[in-house]
Parts: C-alpha cells; sequence; structure tokens
C-alpha cells in the first residue's frame, strides 16, 4: 500500500458552512420547485368521452372498434406495416402487440368531457352518473388506468357551472367507494394563474369538507389561450401557473385547436406540428422541467374513418404526429376517435422497439463501468432507464426481456430514472 498523499487546505470550515447557510433558502426552494419525475406511469394518451355519452360501455366499446378498424382496413401485419412504413422486423411484433393492447386495455387515460365536448340537457345528472360508472368499473377491474373529467373552466360565464359539476363528481366518487388512484381532473381554457389558484381553493374546500388529506386532489392544466403561454408583462405565465397550483399540478396539455384559433391561425392550418404549436409546447416544457408536472401533446381532428384509402391517409398522418412528438420528449397525446388508437399503439411500440436493444446495453455498461463507444453521462443513464420504463409500462416491452439485456430488476431501473437530488450514481441489484 502507497503512502497517502498529504492534502492541504487554506480555508476554515467555517467558511463551508457560512456558504451552506447563505444558500439554505435556495437548497429548500429547489426541493420546493423541483422534486423531479414523480417516478408514476405516464399514460400514453387521453381520449376524451362527452359526459352524454359516457357509458359503462364505452372503454370496451372503444377497443371494439379499434380492433374493427384493424380487421377492415389492414387485417395482417404485412398490410399494417405497409401504411405505416413500419420495417420488416417490427411489422409482426408491433402488430401482434397493438392488437393484444386492443383486446386488454383499450384506453389508458379517459376523461368524460363537461366542456368543449358536452352536449347533454342534465348535467348535475351526467356528472353523477359519470362518478358511478367510473367507481363500478374501479371495483371490477374494467377501468382505464386513469379516468376523470374535464369541467368547464374558471371565466366567469361558465365558473359556477364548472365548480358545481366539480362537485357533484367528486362528491358522486366519495359516496360510490371513494376517490380512485387513478383519478385525474382536467382544468381548460387556463389564461391566468389566478385561475389556478382559485381551483385550488375550491380542491382545498371540498377536501376539507370531507376530512381528507390535504392535497389529495391533483389536476392538469390545458394550455389553450396564448395569454398562458406570455402573459401581458411578457413573463412565462405557464410557469406562474405551476406555481399557483401549489404542488397540484400534474400535467401540462396541449389543446391544438383552441391556441392555434386564438393566434389566428386559419383551419385548414391547425395542427400539432405547426411552428406556433411547437413554440407553445417547447415554453410548456421548459416550464415543466423538474417539477414533476408532465407535458402532453394535443391531437388531430383528422378522422380514420370512410373508405380504406382515407382511413390509410389519415393513419398515416396520425402516426408521424406520434411519433414525433415522441422524438421531442412528448410521450403523451390526445385521442380522438377509436380509429386513432392502433396508430397511437403502433408509434409508441415501434419507439420504444427500435430504440430498446440498444438503450439497454448502453445502460448497463454504464451501471456495470463496461465502457463503449457512448460515454454517458449521469443524466442521461437516467434518460435511458425512464425510456426502457416507459415502454415496460405501455406494453411496447416485457420486463423479461428488459431484465435479460440490462440485467437489472424493475426496482433498479426506477431507481436509476427518479434518484435523489444530487445523487445520479445509482448502482444495480446484481
Amino acid at each position: 500500500m502507497g503512502q497517502q498523499e498529504k492534502v492541504s487546505t487554506s480555508l476554515a470550515g467555517a467558511v463551508s458552512e457560512g456558504i451552506s447557510a447563505s444558500l439554505a433558502a435556495v437548497d429548500a426552494e429547489l426541493d420546493r420547485r423541483y422534486p423531479g419525475d414523480p417516478g408514476t406511469r405516464q399514460p400514453v394518451h387521453t381520449v376524451y368521452v362527452p359526459g352524454n355519452a359516457f357509458d359503462a360501455g364505452t372503454i370496451r366499446s372503444w377497443g371494439d372498434q379499434a380492433l374493427a378498424a384493424l380487421d377492415e382496413h389492414a387485417p395482417d401485419a404485412a398490410s399494417f406495416a405497409a401504411v405505416l412504413g413500419l420495417a420488416d422486423d417490427l411489422a409482426e411484433d408491433v402488430y401482434g402487440r397493438v392488437r393484444a393492447k386492443l383486446e386488454r386495455e383499450p384506453i389508458e387515460d379517459l376523461r368524460v368531457d363537461f366542456e368543449d365536448g358536452y352536449a347533454g340537457q342534465d348535467e348535475d345528472a351526467d356528472a353523477a352518473r359519470a362518478a358511478r360508472l367510473i367507481s363500478e368499473a374501479y371495483a371490477k377491474g374494467t377501468a382505464a388506468p386513469y379516468m376523470g373529467i374535464r369541467m368547464k373552466c374558471m371565466e366567469a360565464a361558465v365558473r359556477d357551472r364548472g365548480i358545481r359539476t366539480t362537485d357533484v363528481f367528486l362528491t358522486g366518487l366519495l359516496e360510490n367507494g371513494g376517490l380512485p388512484d387513478g383519478l385525474v381532473l382536467t382544468l381548460p381554457k387556463v389564461t391566468y394563474p389566478e385561475q389556478v389558484s382559485a381551483f385550488v381553493r375550491l380542491l382545498e374546500a371540498f377536501e376539507q369538507a370531507h376530512g381528507l388529506d390535504a392535497g389529495r386532489l391533483g389536476f392538469e392544466i390545458q394550455i389553450e389561450t396564448s395569454q398562458s403561454i406570455l402573459a401581458s408583462d411578457g413573463t412565462a405565465a405557464v410557469a406562474r401557473m405551476i406555481g399557483a397550483a401549489e404542488g397540484r399540478a400534474t400535467g401540462l396539455h396541449y389543446g391544438t385547436f383552441d391556441y392555434s384559433a386564438c393566434l389566428g391561425v386559419s383551419a385548414a392550418y391547425q395542427a400539432s406540428d405547426h411552428p406556433a404549436a411547437d413554440h407553445a409546447k417547447a415554453i410548456m416544457q421548459v416550464a415543466a422541467a423538474g417539477t414533476g408536472v408532465r407535458v402532453s401533446d394535443g391531437s388531430t381532428n383528422v378522422l380514420p374513418v370512410g373508405s380504406t384509402d382515407h382511413v390509410h391517409e389519415a393513419w398515416r398522418l396520425h402516426y408521424g404526429l406520434t411519433r414525433r412528438a415522441l422524438s421531442r420528449a412528448y410521450y403523451q397525446g390526445w385521442d380522438m376517435h377509436p380509429g386513432h388508437i392502433p396508430t397511437r399503439y403502433a408509434a409508441v411500440f415501434a419507439f420504444y422497439r427500435e430504440g430498446f436493444e440498444a438503450a439497454a446495453k448502453r445502460l448497463s455498461a454504464y451501471a456495470n463501468h463496461a465502457g463503449g463507444d457512448v460515454m454517458d453521462e449521469p443524466a442521461t443513464a437516467k434518460a435511458l432507464s425512464s425510456y426502457l420504463l416507459r415502454g415496460i409500462d405501455c406494453g411496447a416491452l416485457d420486463t423479461a426481456e428488459v431484465d435479460a439485456l440490462t440485467g437489472m430488476t424493475r426496482a433498479a431501473l426506477d431507481r436509476f430514472a427518479a434518484p435523489r437530488r444530487g445523487d445520479l450514481t445509482v448502482t444495480t441489484d446484481r
């Protein structure tokens, strides 16, 4: 054993202690505002169904309609791959996984809509019915992993109605067995942070009225107005909205058509790949980074219905937009029709399966200090593990195949994906 090197310092310990004391408030603020990703499953899409149309068979009906569309317009892997341009080595696997997903779990996230899509005559009754049906679905094991409502916004003309519907729905859930773990609320057309604060006060009042834990109710903020991106004083209002949610915000959802119309984009060009959409989502993404709030892309209104030629054209559009969003780290989007679901899952599954082996090998090399042709940073190891976990959660990847290539259990992957602040050095279980 060699002689230990003598180490000298010039500063007294009081210097370090003084610096730490001066940054104590900043340390606390970092922990509060930027807790990191929650480590829970994020759905790959959100489906919304009008409150007057939602019923006990909605989820299964969407899956059956999606399967029927495949049977009619792409009855085998080769025909589906030809439409979407899937590589030959992916075609059978992706097609089989899509069909299995449509049979097992056709919808990952469903929002019963009491806003733009609602056309009912008795909103109280429809909200109460939605609560009962969602409670029954969770009790029977037929629910989507995430379910909830989109209420009307906090603007004066519809504010009272939105508050009442929220109250009726949440009260109905409590009366029918309690609040499910997968409950999600979506607040639309938010323009000012004060509207977010008002919704927080509503949820606080409900929690207090029923003796619920403070903060039990979270919600998504839907970004559909220009003012939610750039406030009148030139600041990024969406960042202030996350703060106004006081830790309750779970997502930022881009509203493709309301936002585009707000900027004067003509109807023919309102799409999630318009430059105005890219700008808004980039601001949302930066504002949400590190906060634990997740960003969702919008939707396309081009429906895959009618002739096979039109269905194929709509499928190619939807598949391309979904792949584009995934490459930009928007891992969730909105689907408006059962015919969109086959291409949603095809795009998601192809995205994860194409990069699976390379990601698994890079993560394994990093974890085992094995080197390789890429020198990865700890933050990249976090991104690699998150990629693999997302693939597992949606059904694109199997736990066993990820385990075989990485040599890691799910628990080890979770630790890489969500390390403690300042600690990105994580070891495997093996």
